[in-house]
């Protein structure tokens, strides 16, 4: 699991004690039934005062989320692909929903075009065991995107980017 920091929020303090817990948890949550009770006795802390800090700072808006991360290599998804959707301006913000609402889309955004180089506005990546099976769930957003659609591609990873939260120094 990663913890993401806010760009809106570079004024917040931390406390000694929220600052060791994200020094505790940068290389990620403890993969256990009770991640916060984990933390909490590394630390000398109740699991519920751990839970609490964390859900404070989120609220402070220095956190943005603890979320998952998977690794898809180590799931077996070696096929990452970046499908990119020449979407009608008037359909984008409801085609988007769809797609993003989609269970093999990892994620969905909208991006300005470059014209007259780049005319695609909407990305959705997709990640597969094949070439093949991307190439299948791409047909799936087309169905979704039906004639909002005027042209997509598909961008394939060419390689493993490490992704990282929040990192602080020991200092």
């Amino acid at each position: 699991m990663s913890i993401s920091t806010s760009r809106s929020d570079q004024d917040y303090v931390l406390c000694e004690l929220d600052r060791k817990l994200i020094l505790a948890t940068q290389g990620g949550l403890p993969l256990v039934p009770d991640p916060w009770g984990t933390l909490g006795k590394e630390l000398g802390l109740p699991a519920d005062e751990v839970l609490a800090r964390f859900q404070r700072m989120q609220d402070a808006g220095v956190i943005r989320r603890v979320a998952a991360v998977p690794d898809h290599y180590q799931l077996g998804y070696r096929f990452n692909g970046m499908t990119v959707w020449d979407v009608r301006d008037d359909a984008i913000t409801d085609m988007g929903r769809q797609v993003g609402k989609l269970p093999f889309v990892s994620h969905c955004y909208r991006r300005p075009r470059h014209l007259p180089y780049w005319h695609y506005n909407l990305f959705a990546m997709v990640h597969g065991t094949s070439r093949d099976e991307v190439e299948a769930k791409a047909s799936q957003i087309q169905s979704v995107l039906g004639d909002t659609c005027e042209g997509h591609t598909i961008l394939y990873s060419s390689a493993i980017l490490k992704k990282t939260g929040l990192r602080l120094r020991k200092s």
